[in-house]
């Protein structure tokens, strides 16, 4: 198990690094080359934005950093520790206790309200009644759902969703949130919010997130771009804010 930070850690080591990581994806006959050699660090605190068209690598990069898929060669650490030589099954305890996933399709459970959506990854972990509805309560504040709270997916707009999965993210207090073109299905209005959301939660509760995206307008709001382009890093820009 790879634990999340605890308490006298070294709070300033990356979260998760690749290190060297190339990954290749067999289609039909044709060898697909998905990354080439990536050295990438992510930072505690930061908003990282990983940039470049379809193809580019961003959900790779992401699957890897996620834990949900290995890499050919290099290495992936998370919480200190090189993952690579872990099985997938022996890495489950890191993927739910110390990693948030935003996707671009909400991946809600329709038949839960957005209380319990929100609550799923805390009953996974036991944590205590009383605590997951303290935590509940909080994450719902913060992305502005608290009067949403009986309501099911359905009964909810594309960018309620979206707040849902986010509160549904960050419940769990993550040491990195994941988020896949996370306004991909919303309009740019609502996209835009949605983008300032997660920046505010990174500014005010420290959270941690690396997202993917093609559109210039989120793609702006990183403090980190990373570029990539036919699986390899083409430039990394840093911008304050």
């Amino acid at each position: 198990m790879i634990p999340a930070p605890a308490a006298g850690r070294d709070l300033s080591a990356p979260v998760a690094v690749l290190a060297g990581v190339s990954k290749e994806y067999v289609l039909g006959k044709t060898k697909v080359r998905a990354l080439r050699n990536i050295d990438l660090a992510v930072n505690r605190g930061e908003f990282l934005v990983l940039a470049g068209p379809s193809g580019s690598g961003k959900t790779t990069i992401l699957n890897l950093l996620g834990l949900i898929d290995k890499p050919d060669s290099g290495r992936v650490i998370f919480g200190g520790k090189n993952t690579v030589p872990l099985g997938l099954n022996a890495l489950a305890p890191a993927r739910r206790d110390s990693i948030g996933y935003i996707f671009q399709a909400f991946n809600l459970i329709p038949v839960l309200s957005v209380f319990e959506n929100v609550e799923y990854p805390l009953i996974l972990r036991r944590v205590p009644a009383g605590e997951r509805r303290r935590r509940v309560e909080s994450a719902l504040e913060k992305v502005g759902l608290s009067h949403r709270r009986k309501h099911r997916p359905s009964e909810l707009s594309g960018g309620e969703r979206q707040r849902t999965s986010i509160a549904r993210a960050i419940v769990k207090n993550p040491a990195v949130v994941l988020a896949d073109e996370p306004t991909a299905n919303l309009d740019s209005e609502t996209g835009a919010t949605i983008c300032d959301l997660m920046r505010r939660l990174n500014r005010n509760e420290g959270a941690t997130f690396v997202l993917s995206s093609h559109d210039p307008r989120i793609i702006g709001t990183g403090r980190r771009i990373v570029r990539l382009r036919d699986g390899a890093i083409e430039g990394i820009e840093e911008q304050g804010g």
